[in-house]
């Protein structure tokens, strides 16, 4: 897979993360971007460890299940952090 293709898995991937996951994450486009591709990442990485398939082809369902899935565990990390930074903070 390409890089501008990873690049844009990676945003479609972390906006559904955001859809799917209940709650105010905080981040705009920019940070959507960053959670998903870090999550694509992820998700590809446990992918390759638990079931032998990574982010190999981009219209293959697998490659978006694991992307998708990778970006809901960073969202949910994320979400951990920003909520215990906005609570220090007040």
């Amino acid at each position: 897979m390409g890089f501008l293709a990873f690049l844009i898995l990676g945003l479609i991937a972390g906006a559904i993360a955001k859809l799917i996951l209940p709650g105010k994450q905080g981040g705009g486009w920019l940070v959507t971007l960053l959670l998903g591709v870090v999550g694509a990442l992820l998700g590809g990485w446990i992918g390759s460890l638990l079931f032998g398939v990574g982010l190999e082809e981009f219209w293959d369902l697998s490659t978006w299940l694991l992307a998708i899935a990778g970006s809901i565990i960073v969202l949910l990390i994320w979400g951990l952090i920003t909520r215990n930074r906005s609570r220090s903070a007040t």
